[in-house]
């Protein structure tokens, strides 16, 4: 896959990293979309690689269900990590992911279905 300025600004403030077999996309954890988590503190949420974990797997699972298998996760305490073999497909992820984070009643929504770990 070819990344452009365009696909990057697209997509900010993740970021893509080409894998010698597929490729990554990551957030340093805090401060975007903090917010979401703060409003779930009281369930042990705190905006860290692992709950944007659970707010991706719960937008995988319900709004892009043909991607299963294809995504996977490896976050951190201070970072999002996604990655796959299919370049194509995670960048396919990131852009409705990140267009699903600008709308803030969807991904509300979507959040209240994340289980705490």
């Amino acid at each position: 896959m070819a990344v452009t300025k365009e696909f990057e600004n697209e997509i900010a403030p993740f970021f893509w990293v080409e894998q010698k077999s597929g490729a990554s996309v990551c957030l340093n954890a805090g401060g975007y979309l903090q917010d979401i988590f703060d409003a779930r503190a009281d369930e042990g949420f705190i905006g860290s690689g692992y709950d944007w974990e659970r707010l991706a797997q719960v937008f995988l699972d319900e709004r892009l269900p043909k991607q299963q298998g294809k995504i996977s996760f490896d976050p951190e305490a201070d970072m999002f990590c996604a990655y796959s073999g299919d370049a194509e497909a995670l960048a396919d992820f990131i852009r409705h992911f990140k267009k699903a984070c600008e709308d803030q009643a969807l991904i509300s929504e979507l959040f209240s279905r994340a289980e705490p770990d």
